[in-house]
């Protein structure tokens, strides 16, 4: 299926905010609103964005509420989600894949979003893995840890593009070129979907992202072992390492890092580490269910 870029946002455009899984840090979504609006769009912050129900941010129902009416609403060119946490995946089997394809918008988030990306790239629309409200929030403070990360993510609103990213060389990257259809996000997320309509691995000639946090060098051991035995597998081209934080090292492995090299060294493809997105200070956009070429050479690596 030809994945299908949404429109392009324009001044004027609408922004919907929603917060489909966990409970929303409430003074980041209504900062992240102001500052979009600054940029001249109009944002709308969804009915239960702001809502309680256990640890979610409201029922399935209300939850589910939300992201149709955004979908469905002509005004709307883009959905932002407040933030992660969990619960995307009740929504899964909930919002038909023809209304994602019919009302293609902008679907912008990380973490357990992933679900939701999966979701859309399996209807076959590209979304952007990229920066919620916190990191919208922090991207314009002063003495920002990363201040591109709300421009990154505007030039793919306003241009439908992959920015071009530029990395510095890190030790344990892999040579070499690929091109495919990048997939991806959190690992534990994107590896909860194995063997599902929405698992993401499944897309032929892809470039796989993956971060993580808070999970022991062993358990994201386990998932590179089981998508190495997988026929998945055969589907990668390139792997792009993003940040895994809350990570100490464990008795066989000094880093994350390390056992993924160990992991991925017979995969014959492209490695390259230390791509600046996940739950760390910066959250570089990356447009997902587009094509994409990744080059990792001596000097560096870069994603276009």
């Amino acid at each position: 299926m030809t994945p299908i870029i949404p429109r392009v946002l324009t001044e004027g455009s609408t922004i919907a905010i929603i917060s489909p899984a966990g409970i929303a840090r409430e003074p980041a979504t209504a900062q992240a609103a102001e500052i979009l609006s600054s940029r001249g769009w109009n944002v709308r912050i969804m009915p239960h964005a702001g809502g309680r129900h256990g640890s979610f941010s409201g029922t399935v129902e209300e939850r589910l509420a939300d992201i149709t009416a955004a979908l469905t609403d002509k005004d709307v060119a883009a959905i932002l989600c407040s933030r992660g946490g969990y619960g995307a995946v009740h929504l899964l089997p909930l919002i038909p894949r023809e209304l994602i394809r019919e009302n293609a918008k902008w679907l912008i988030g990380f973490s357990d979003i992933s679900a939701l990306h999966a979701l859309w790239l399996s209807a076959g629309v590209a979304s952007v893995h990229g920066p919620m409200a916190k990191h919208i929030c922090s991207s314009v403070q002063e003495n920002s840890a990363n201040p591109k990360d709300l421009q990154y993510l505007t030039d793919i609103l306003t241009r439908g593009r992959q920015p071009h990213y530029d990395i510095d060389p890190h030790p344990l990257n892999v040579g070499g070129r690929a091109q495919g259809i990048l997939v991806g996000g959190n690992f534990s997320v994107i590896s909860a979907l194995a063997s599902t309509p929405y698992d993401p691995l499944t897309t032929p000639e892809s470039i796989l992202f993956i971060e993580d946090i808070n999970e022991p060098v062993y358990k994201i051991e386990r998932l590179m072992w089981r998508l190495m035995m997988s026929p998945c597998m055969a589907n990668i081209r390139g792997l792009i390492v993003g940040d895994f934080t809350g990570v100490a090292p464990d008795i066989n492995h000094h880093s994350m890092y390390d056992m993924i090299s160990a992991a991925a060294a017979g995969w014959g493809i492209p490695v390259a580490f230390g791509f600046p997105a996940g739950h760390g200070a910066e959250s570089n956009a990356l447009l997902l269910g587009a094509e994409a070429t990744l080059e990792v050479g001596n000097d560096g690596v870069s994603i276009s």
